[in-house]
C-alpha cells in the first residue's frame, strides 16, 4: 500500500503556484514592452504623417489585447485553483489589475496613429511639434518606471510616480494653450486643432495609467491602496451624525471619563 506525505504534496502545489505567477508576471512585462516600444512610434508617425506606420501600429494592438485577455483568464484561473492568501493573493489581483492598465495604455498608442491619420497633410508649429515630442518622451519614460516598480517591487518607486506626472501635465496644458495660439493665428483649421487637442489628451491619460500602475505596486509590496485614504474619511463622515445623536461628542467623552462618575471609588 502506498502513502503519499500530505506535506510533499502541499509543497509541489505551492511550487506550481509560484511557477504559475512568475510566468504571469514574465507576460505582463513582455505586454507592458510592446506599450513602451510602440509610444516612441507613435510620436513619430504623428509628427512624420506616417500613414503606412500608423497601420502597422493599428494592427499591431491586436497581439497585445491576445495577451491581456490570455493572461486574464490565466489568473482567474489561479484564484480558482490555488486561493492565493496574503502577498500571493496581492501579487495576483495587481496583475490583474495591470493588465487592464496595460490594455488601455495600448489602446491610447493606436488612438495616436488613428489621430495622425485624421490631420494628415496638417502642418503646425515647431513649439507644437517640441511640445508632442516631449510629451511622448515623457508618457514613456513614466510607463517604463512604472514598471520597472513592478519588476523590482520597489515601492518608493511607485510612490513617486505621482509627483513625476506632474511634469507631463504642465507640459500638457503648455500644448493645449498653444493649440489655441496657432489657431488665433490662423496656423491652424479648427478640426485639426480638436485632434491635436485629443492626442495630448491621449499622453496625459498615458501617464495616468502609470500613476495607476504605480499604485497598484504599492498595493502588492505593502497592502496600500490609495481609496484607504477616502475611505477613512468617508467612515468619519458617517460615523459623526450617529455620534452627535446619541451625544458622543468628545467633551462629553471627556467629561464621562473614568474616575468623574459617583460610581467610581477613589
Amino acid at each position: 500500500m502506498s502513502t503519499t506525505d500530505p506535506g510533499a504534496n502541499e509543497v509541489d502545489i505551492r511550487k506550481s503556484f509560484h511557477q504559475q505567477l512568475a510566468e504571469v508576471q514574465q507576460d505582463i512585462v513582455r505586454m507592458a514592452a510592446m506599450v513602451t516600444e510602440a509610444l516612441p512610434r507613435g510620436t513619430a508617425v504623428l509628427l512624420e504623417g506616417d500613414l503606412h506606420g500608423a497601420q502597422e501600429l493599428i494592427e499591431g494592438d491586436d497581439p497585445l489585447d491576445f495577451l491581456a485577455l490570455d493572461l486574464e483568464e490565466r489568473c482567474y484561473q489561479i484564484l480558482a485553483l490555488q486561493q492565493p492568501m496574503a502577498r500571493d493573493l496581492r501579487s495576483i489581483v495587481t496583475a490583474i489589475r495591470m493588465i487592464s492598465e496595460i490594455e488601455r495604455s495600448g489602446d491610447l498608442v493606436v488612438n495616436i496613429a488613428k489621430g495622425a491619420r485624421r490631420i494628415y497633410g496638417t502642418s503646425f508649429s515647431p513649439r507644437l511639434r517640441g511640445l508632442i515630442s516631449q510629451m511622448g518622451d515623457e508618457a514613456t519614460r513614466l510607463f517604463r518606471l512604472s514598471i520597472d516598480s513592478y519588476v523590482e517591487g520597489d515601492a518608493a518607486m511607485a510612490a513617486a510616480l505621482d509627483d513625476l506626472d506632474d511634469r507631463l501635465d504642465t507640459l500638457h496644458k503648455e500644448y493645449i494653450q498653444e493649440i489655441f495660439v496657432s489657431h488665433g493665428d490662423h496656423q491652424l483649421e479648427i478640426r485639426a486643432g480638436v485632434q491635436l487637442a485629443l492626442v495630448g489628451r491621449y499622453y496625459e491619460r498615458i501617464g495616468d495609467h502609470a500613476v495607476n500602475i504605480g499604485e497598484r505596486v504599492r498595493y502588492m509590496v505593502t497592502g496600500w491602496l490609495p481609496e484607504q485614504t477616502g475611505a477613512a474619511r468617508e467612515a468619519a463622515r458617517v460615523r459623526k451624525p450617529a455620534d452627535d445623536v446619541l451625544g458622543l461628542t468628545d467633551e462629553n467623552l471627556t467629561e464621562a471619563s473614568p474616575g468623574d462618575g459617583p460610581d467610581d471609588v477613589g
